[in-house]
C-alpha cells in the first residue's frame, strides 16, 4: 500500500513531503533552463535561415521567439525567488509553452514547419511535474489543435489527400504514449526517492541511538583491523586505555592487549583474556574478541584489508574487589569459630605427636608421625593465614627506604634457603622511598620471591626485582626466567583458596594483594614482552606464535603516588 501511494505521488498532491517538494522545485528550475536554451536555439535558427522566414521579411517568428525568451527568463527567476504555489506556476508555464509553440507551428506552416516535435518539451514537463490527469488534458488539447490545423490544411488544398490529418493523429498518439511512459517513470522515481528519504531518516535515527548507547555504555568497545590499527572506539574504551595513537602496539602500556589480540588472531579459541594495563594507574580488564562477519560485503573492497574485529573491554577491578570483599566478610564471620574449634585441637594433636616421637623408635611409625606433623603444620598455616585476614587492616603507613629494605630481604633469602649470592638480582636506585607498612611489604615480597624461586632456573639473575619509575608513581617488578602463567590460571590468580600446588593454601597471592590495597598500592600480574617480540610479532599478525613464545609475565607492585 505504501509503495502504491509512493508511485502515485506528484507535486500537486497535498500529501507530498517538504523534502519531495524541494526536489520538484529543482526539477522546475531545470525545466526553465531548458526552456531558455530552446528559445535561444529558435533565435539562432532564425538568424541562419537565410532562405526562409528572415528572407521573406516575416518577422512574427522573430517577435514570438524574443517574447518566449523573455518569458523563459521570468519563469526561471520566479521559480528561484518565489517558491510558492508550485502547481500554479507549472500550469502557467506549460500554458505559455503550448501557446507560443502553437503560434510558431501555425506561422511556420503546420506540419511542414517541422516544429511539431517542440510539443514534447512542455508535455514531458507536465508528465513529470503535474498529476497525470492534467498531463493527459494538455496532451489532448495539443492533439485536437494539430488535428484542427491539419483539417484546415486539407480544406485549403481542396484535395482528397488526408495525409496532414493522418500525420497529426499519429503525432497525437505518440504524444499520449510519451506522456504515459514519462509519467509512470517519474512516479516510480518519486516513490524510490521518498523511500530513500525515509530510509535515510531511519538510518540517521538509528545512528543517533547507537552513538548515544556507545557514548554512555560502561564497557569499552574497540573496532580494529587485522594489523591492530584502531578504526573506532567509544569514550569508555578511550578512558580505560588512555588512547593517544591509532595502533594497539604503539604504546608499551597497551602491549598486553596487543599480545592478547595477536594470540586470538592465531587461535580463535582464545577469545577471552584478563589483562592489566597502566595508562594512568593500574587497571585490570577483561577483554573479549569477536570477528565481524563481512560475507557479502567485502567483495567490492580490497580483500583482506577490509577485515574488522571488535574488542569488548570490561573493567573487572571493582567487580573482583567487591567479590573478594564478600568472601572476606564471610571468612571474617568464621574466624572466631576457626580459632577456637580448629586451632586448639590442632595444638593438642601437634603436642601429642611430638610426645609420641620421643617414645617410638620404629622407622615406619616415625615416618607416619612425620606425615602427621607435616599436615598439622600445613593446617596450622592455613589457620594463621585466615586469622591474618582480620589482622591485616591495622596498617603502619610510614616512609620506607626501599633499597636497603630489599637488600636485607635478599640476604635473608640467600642465608635461609642456602641460595647462591647471584640468583636474586636487585635494580633499585639508592635513596628510593615508598610509603608502605614494613611488615606487610615483607610478607608480600617474600611470597612473590618464594613463588619466583620455585619456578626459576636457578641461574644467575634468574629472579629479578626491578624498580621502575613512572611519571607519577613507582613500580616494583618481580619476575623470573621460568615459564609464564597460562591464561586459565591468570583468570583465578588472586582468588582465595585457588592453588595449583598440592602443598599450597591458595591464600598467599590473595593476602599479598589485600595488603597492597590496604597500603594504597596495587599488585597485578601482567604480560612481559621482549622488544624483539613486539617488533617481529605485533607488526606482523601472522607471526604471533613467536611473539607468544618470547613472552612471559611478571608481578608488579604499583606504589601509591607520593603525598604532596
Amino acid at each position: 500500500m505504501e509503495r502504491l501511494q509512493a508511485l502515485s505521488a506528484s507535486p500537486g498532491d497535498s500529501s507530498a513531503s517538504g523534502t519531495t517538494r524541494a526536489t520538484f522545485w529543482r526539477s522546475l528550475q531545470t525545466l526553465n533552463v531548458t526552456r531558455i536554451v530552446i528559445a535561444l536555439v529558435l533565435l539562432v535558427y532564425l538568424s541562419f535561415d537565410g532562405r526562409g522566414l528572415r528572407a521573406s521579411g516575416h518577422y512574427l517568428y522573430l517577435w514570438i521567439c524574443v517574447a518566449y525568451l523573455v518569458l523563459a527568463i521570468v519563469f526561471a527567476l520566479t521559480a528561484v525567488y518565489l517558491q510558492r504555489r508550485f502547481l500554479v506556476q507549472v500550469l502557467t508555464q506549460i500554458a505559455c509553452d503550448l501557446a507560443i509553440i502553437s503560434l510558431l507551428y501555425v506561422d511556420g506552416g503546420g506540419l511542414r514547419s517541422g516544429l511539431a516535435i517542440l510539443y514534447l518539451f512542455p508535455l514531458a514537463g507536465t508528465a513529470i511535474l503535474a498529476p497525470l490527469v492534467l498531463a493527459l488534458f494538455c496532451t489532448a488539447l495539443v492533439a485536437l489543435f494539430m488535428l484542427g490545423v491539419g483539417l484546415i490544411e486539407v480544406l485549403e488544398m481542396a484535395a482528397n489527400d488526408g495525409s496532414p490529418v493522418l500525420q497529426s493523429g499519429l503525432y497525437g498518439a505518440a504524444y499520449f504514449a510519451a506522456v504515459l511512459v514519462v509519467n509512470r517513470m517519474a512516479a516510480r522515481l518519486i516513490g524510490q526517492e521518498e523511500l530513500a528519504i525515509r530510509r535515510g531518516v531511519e538510518i540517521g535515527v538509528q545512528q543517533a541511538v547507537n552513538r548515544l548507547v556507545m557514548a554512555n555504555v560502561a564497557d569499552g568497545v574497540l573496532v580494529v583491523d587485522a594489523d591492530g590499527r584502531i578504526r573506532a572506539g567509544n569514550p569508555a574504551a578511550q578512558r580505560m586505555l588512555g588512547l593517544t595513537g591509532t595502533e594497539l602496539s604503539a604504546s608499551e602500556d597497551h602491549a598486553p592487549l596487543a599480545l592478547a589480540y595477536a594470540e586470538w588472531r592465531a587461535d580463535p579459541a582464545l577469545d577471552t583474556a584478563f589483562i592489566t594495563l597502566k595508562p594512568y594507574f593500574s587497571i585490570r580488564l577483561k577483554a573479549r574478541f569477536a570477528g565481524v562477519d563481512l560475507d557479502g560485503v567485502s567483495e567490492g573492497g580490497d580483500g583482506p584489508g577490509q577485515s574488522r574485529s571488535v574488542i569488548f573491554l570490561q573493567e573487572v577491578s571493582e567487580i573482583e574487589e567487591r567479590a573478594q570483599q564478600l568472601k572476606l566478610a564471610s571468612m571474617g564471620r568464621l574466624t572466631a569459630s576457626i580459632a577456637h574449634e580448629v586451632r586448639n585441637p590442632l595444638s593438642a594433636i601437634g603436642h601429642a605427636n611430638a610426645l609420641l616421637e620421643e617414645d617410638i623408635d620404629d622407622p615406619g611409625q616415625r615416618r607416619l608421625l612425620r606425615i602427621v606433623g607435616d599436615n598439622v603444620k600445613r593446617v596450622n598455616r592455613i589457620v594463621e593465614d585466615i586469622l591474618q585476614l582480620s589482622r591485616k587492616s591495622h596498617v603502619r603507613y610510614e616512609p620506607l627506604a626501599l633499597d636497603s629494605f630489599l637488600a636485607e630481604l635478599r640476604d635473608e633469602f640467600i642465608e635461609t634457603d642456602g641460595l647462591p649470592p647471584d640468583v636474586i638480582a636487585l635494580s633499585v636506585a639508592p635513596g628510593t622511598t615508598v610509603h608502605f607498612d614494613p611488615l606487610h611489604l615483607r610478607e608480600v615480597i617474600a611470597n612473590l620471591v618464594g613463588n619466583a624461586l620455585r619456578y626459576a632456573s636457578g641461574a644467575p639473575a634468574s629472579v629479578r626485582l626491578d624498580l621502575v619509575r613512572q611519571p607519577n608513581w613507582l613500580e616494583l617488578h618481580v619476575q623470573d626466567d621460568g615459564p609464564g602463567i597460562s591464561g586459565e590460571v591468570r583468570a583465578h590468580l588472586f582468588e582465595p583458596f585457588y592453588t595449583t600446588s598440592s602443598k599450597g593454601t591458595g591464600l598467599g597471592l590473595y593476602l599479598a594483594r589485600e595488603m597492597c590495597l590496604n597500603n594504597e598500592a596495587r599488585l597485578d600480574y601482567e604480560y612481559r614482552l621482549d622488544s624483539a617480540a613486539i617488533d617481529d610479532g605485533l607488526e606482523d599478525s601472522h607471526d604471533t606464535h613467536r611473539a607468544a613464545r618470547r613472552s612471559g609475565g611478571r608481578f608488579v607492585i604499583t606504589f601509591a603516588p607520593p603525598q604532596k
